[in-house]
């Protein structure tokens, strides 16, 4: 886990349900059936984060699933209303390419990658789907984008010169 990890205790999260799954596990005496949540939450001002929970019950299920999302928290980059460069996100089968767009374009991105998105607070990006369409890998897929990107304040820094040197 890198520097992008926060403290969710006293930010104002907004949250978004993207998937339950019945899951069922056949034992001796019959079927047990339990519900898997997929959430995502983000305050729509560069922190987001994604979680999955476990029960017997869709809402406890969904309640452990946020706990998980608040403890994964990422800082994501924004520069005015996209994100600073075009990154490939890569997780499991799941690509999903993401690329700044001008503003009032809004976000052009397919569900799971769309909740993330507006979640973390981006207004104007496009995004594609190149590999697995399952919800969980599209997400983490996201996630890891939206952890490498880079403003052009950081790699100036990394290098030791000046953001005019970098765009010349």
């Amino acid at each position: 886990m890198s520097r992008n990890l926060i403290d969710a205790r006293q930010l104002d999260m907004q949250e978004k349900v993207i998937e339950i799954r019945r899951v069922t596990k056949v034992v001796k005496g019959g079927r047990n059936f339990r519900f898997a949540a997929l959430v995502v939450v983000g305050d729509e001002n560069g922190k987001v984060g994604i979680g999955t929970g476990k029960a017997m019950e869709v809402p406890e299920a969904i309640r452990k699933a946020i706990e998980d999302a608040k403890r994964n928290l990422i800082e994501v980059p924004i520069v005015g209303t996209t994100v600073p460069h075009e990154i490939v996100g890569e997780f499991g089968a799941g690509r999903v390419l993401v690329m700044p767009a001008r503003e009032g374009t809004g976000v052009i991105a397919g569900g799971p990658v769309r909740a993330v998105l507006e979640l973390a607070g981006l207004k104007d990006v496009r995004a594609k789907s190149l590999g697995s369409n399952n919800p969980r890998n599209m997400v983490n897929a996201t996630i890891q984008g939206l952890k490498e990107l880079r403003t052009a304040e950081e790699i100036a820094a990394l290098r030791g010169k000046k953001v005019e040197d970098l765009l010349g």
